[in-house]
């Protein structure tokens, strides 16, 4: 495991478990999952997994003797500093969550521009 990314990036127990479910019956091609982060304003970041058949230079890499490999390019990882994956299942819904996003840039997500009271 990249102690660098394990370090910036906790990915709990149920979500690594996931992660290795989903590689074990994804193409022979597919080696990772990537985290990837993309939007902004006010709606706020928009934090997600996809499929990855590499790896680039610059990407954290978090690997594990289970078949967990997770890949995240630098500017995601700023996105994501101190943050978790976790992986929920409660019966109904099955999804994989980000908590705790907002430590790394600060504030409540809420959107200081559009002309709200603060």
């Amino acid at each position: 495991m990249n102690a660098t990314l394990s370090e910036q990036l906790a990915v709990t127990a149920p979500a690594r478990a996931k992660i290795v479910e989903l590689l074990k019956e994804a193409d022979q091609s597919i080696d990772s999952v990537r985290i990837f982060v993309s939007g902004g304003g006010c709606g706020g970041m928009t934090y997600g997994m996809t499929f990855s058949e590499s790896e680039e230079k610059r990407d954290s890499v978090l690997d594990d003797s289970e078949g967990c490999k997770v890949v995240v390019d630098p500017i995601a990882l700023c996105y994501l500093q101190g943050a978790e994956v976790d992986y929920v299942d409660d019966g109904v819904n099955t999804s994989f969550v980000f908590n705790n996003v907002f430590k790394a840039v600060g504030g409540s997500g809420a959107c200081g521009g559009c002309g709200g009271a603060h």
